[in-house]
């Protein structure tokens, strides 16, 4: 008789196991962060949703490695995270994070050269062609200066995924942005996706913005973060922003951040599909 087929799950690309976190505020130590673990896999859109303080940008921070656990770790491949590594590049919130006196092309260019793995050439035509892919191809000679607040995260989301690393690290990346600009660069992200499958780490405290991004995402409850619950979201997405379902999950992840207590981490089998 033929055996029943076993479901079997590739080994995490990103691990966080029992990850705490600490800083130094004056006089005193602060856990931003407590006893955190995740797996991300190949291709995941995995989001950290938190409200503001419960410690989601320093464990974005902590997988980048320019954090040091106070307890726990990361690994990338089985290998512990102790340091930044092109495997692992990040987007951050900020506008400023272009060097202004580098041209689009520049900036692009700059981490595949500074990484010394392509002649300049072959770098200048990557860079080229990611700059195609998010439509800036007419500004390649430009300044960040004369860019705005969108086509910036555009130039830095080009620069990422030009580098070809493991994981895209994405510190709220559209938070500063107006709400209609917000939507766009989601949509966009939502279509570099499918045509790269890129494995993501995002972060946000926007309940919408976690459902339209995330295929799966991770609840912390408020400071310190704990977890909460990991949740499968799939099935949603720009298509189905404003819909009835939309709306009840977005309710749901509403009560399970404010309305109930920290649970202890899930097994697979005790993760909620929306």
């Amino acid at each position: 008789m033929a055996q029943p087929l076993q479901l079997v799950r590739s080994s995490p690309l990103l691990r966080a196991e029992g990850v705490t976190l600490e800083y130094r505020d004056g006089a005193r130590i602060v856990r931003a962060a407590q006893e955190v673990s995740f797996d991300v896999h190949e291709g995941d859109r995995f989001i950290l949703l938190g409200p503001s303080g419960c410690g989601k940008s320093s464990l974005l921070r902590a997988a980048g490695g320019f954090l040091a656990p106070a307890a726990g770790r990361f690994t990338i491949d089985g290998a512990p995270v102790t340091a930044p590594g092109p495997d692992r590049i990040t987007v951050f919130q900020e506008f400023d994070q272009l060097p202004p006196w580098k041209t689009v092309l520049q900036n692009v260019m700059f981490p595949l050269l500074r990484a010394k793995r392509l002649p300049r050439a072959e770098a200048r035509d990557i860079a080229l062609h990611w700059i195609a892919r998010i439509g800036l191809e007419k500004f390649a000679d430009a300044y960040p200066h004369t860019l705005s607040g969108g086509m910036k995260q555009r130039v830095a989301i080009a620069r990422a995924l030009a580098m070809r690393s493991r994981v895209l690290l994405m510190d709220e990346p559209f938070a500063a942005l107006d709400a209609l600009t917000r939507r766009r660069m989601q949509e966009e992200l939502g279509q570099l996706w499918e045509e790269e499958r890129f494995t993501l780490l995002f972060v946000t405290h926007s309940i919408e913005e976690a459902l339209i991004v995330g295929n799966r995402i991770l609840l912390l409850s408020p400071h310190p973060g704990r977890v909460r619950a990991e949740l499968n979201a799939h099935q949603f997405g720009m298509h189905s922003a404003g819909g009835a379902e939309f709306q009840s999950a977005a309710q749901r992840i509403h009560e399970l951040l404010f309305d109930q207590p920290p649970a202890p981490p899930a097994s697979d089998a005790e993760r909620i599909a929306l």
